[in-house]
């Protein structure tokens, strides 16, 4: 027990064998105590309701409170709350905001907001809300600290009148830190989640990625992004930052780290670590010595042997690197690449949850993507087989237009793409006879869905210059609606 909690245990033993009440004096002499220091006490015991006060002549007569004391009330919140006078200085606090002050309470009461020293309250910001505080209660939020360690705060100010008729002030604070944090991650995901959809193809999804988790790690961020070669079986730096974390490994290994390969499928898809896509998919901690003593994995190693063993001590040593919290970019057992953020080794990964979703997120917009190539590969290799094809043919997409005529179209027939943007303005020229085009148009149409022998027949086709040849057509329509026309020149 603290020496100002024995003396008010002993003022308040004394007080309970003395109901009529006690001087300062009395209670002094009692106690074994400097009759100022007990008067001190007895104000702090008068400010939380323990004890009350009476006039009788000139003297000042102390009894103990008939009444539930307010510090009673104080122990039953997780809140932080203080009391104070109109000068702005403490008269009560409960056991939280004592905890968070640093102070004890003998220290605390009486100390000054004005004096800078007190957490949450004492910054310009709160003291401006606070001093401005008139007859209403007034409620607002207040951000303290910076990096890791900053807190958001709900405080709220309610005008208190003591005992005596003097105007007060009780101030509640309630930690909203994680539900503010809780918010603005749910806001990050939700435009990160519409950013990655609408990325230029030709923008460096990587990068990106690099860039948005600096506002979800946005205290001396370092840390490096990494994609994968599949067919090579090496990952290939992409990204690291900050800038001086990047300029600072720069010095020490010689050359930029970015744009480095590492061969991981030769080291750790073989004995003894056995990795792969799922087992890199989760989130994992790893911790390098000589910070920790459970090190599984030195740094030399995670790098794959492409660093110097004593440039890989010296990184980890200058930049305080002492854990390292790595994450496969892995979507359906494929791996795109890793991130890894590197930490001081006392020190906790915040956001860890949103950092996960995030990346999460990343890798299917990184497979949405790899997937849009192959299909803009495939279906260039097809346009191409159409285009250097032996026979006349066309492809008409969905919407109905003519996207492609091949140059053996355009030398048989004369007519170019621009002659003819649609079926309609090809058969037209083709068939200037309406009712022989019906005849021809609705033969093609039984053919592309099955319902005809149109490659049986011939038609006569007419020429961009006039002639005329006898040409039958072969239809194919493809799954996603493109119609391939082909035609065979009988005469």
């Amino acid at each position: 027990m603290a020496e100002g909690d024995d003396a008010s245990a002993a003022i308040l033993k004394a007080l309970k064998y003395n109901p009529r009440g006690m001087t300062v004096t009395d209670i002094s002499k009692k106690t074994g105590n400097h009759r100022n220091s007990t008067g001190r006490q007895l104000e702090i015991l008068r400010a939380e309701g323990k004890v009350e006060v009476r006039q009788i002549g000139s003297a000042r007569v102390y009894s103990l409170a008939q009444r539930v004391p307010l510090s009673a009330f104080l122990c039953f919140t997780k809140n932080f709350i203080l009391i104070v006078d109109q000068d702005l200085s403490v008269v009560q606090a409960n056991d939280q905001y004592i905890s968070l002050s640093g102070f004890t309470k003998q220290e605390l009461i009486g100390r000054n907001l004005r004096e800078g020293e007190l957490p949450i309250v004492s910054t310009p910001e709160a003291l401006g809300v606070i001093e401005s505080t008139g007859k209403q209660q007034v409620i607002t939020e207040l951000r303290s600290g910076t990096g890791s360690d900053e807190r958001y705060y709900k405080m709220e100010l309610i005008p208190t009148t003591f005992e005596d008729g003097d105007p007060g002030l009780t101030i509640l604070f309630e930690d909203i830190t994680e539900r503010k944090r809780h918010l603005k991650n749910m806001e990050f995901l939700a435009r990160t989640a519409m950013e990655l959809v609408d990325l230029p193809p030709e923008a460096d999804i990587y990068t990106y990625i690099a860039d948005r988790l600096v506002e979800l790690i946005p205290h001396n961020p370092r840390y490096y992004v990494e994609s994968f070669d599949e067919v090579k079986g090496h990952f290939f730096a992409r990204a690291l930052v900050n800038q001086e974390f990047r300029d600072g490994v720069k010095r020490l290994l010689g050359h930029d780290l970015v744009g480095m390969t590492f061969p991981v499928m030769e080291f750790f898809y073989t004995a003894p670590f056995f990795e792969s896509p799922l087992t890199l998919k989760n989130m994992r901690e790893m911790r390098f010595r000589p910070f920790f003593d459970d090190e599984e994995i030195s740094f030399y190693e995670h790098c794959v042997g492409q660093i110097p063993m004593d440039v890989c001590t010296a990184i980890l040593q200058k930049f305080n690197i002492g854990k390292i919290y790595l994450t496969g970019l892995v979507w359906q057992e494929q791996l795109f690449g890793v991130v890894g953020i590197c930490h001081d080794p006392d020190e906790e990964l915040v956001n860890r949850q949103a950092i996960e979703s995030f990346l999460r997120q990343a890798s299917i917009a990184i497979a949405r993507r790899l997937t849009e190539e192959r299909l803009s590969r495939s279906e260039d290799r097809f346009r191409e087989l159409v285009s250097n094809g032996v026979l006349p043919a066309t492809l008409v997409v969905r919407d109905g237009r003519i996207s492609l005529v091949n140059p053996k179209f355009t030398e048989t027939f004369g007519y170019t793409k621009d002659d003819i943007p649609t079926p309609e303005e090809w058969f037209k020229k083709a068939f200037p006879d309406p009712e022989y085009r019906r005849k021809a148009v609705s033969a093609l149409n039984q053919d592309l869905h099955g319902a005809g022998d149109l490659s049986a027949g011939t038609f006569a086709v007419r020429c961009r210059n006039g002639d005329e040849k006898g040409v039958a057509f072969m239809p194919v329509i493809l799954s996603d609606g493109t119609q391939v026309v082909t035609c065979e020149v009988k005469y």
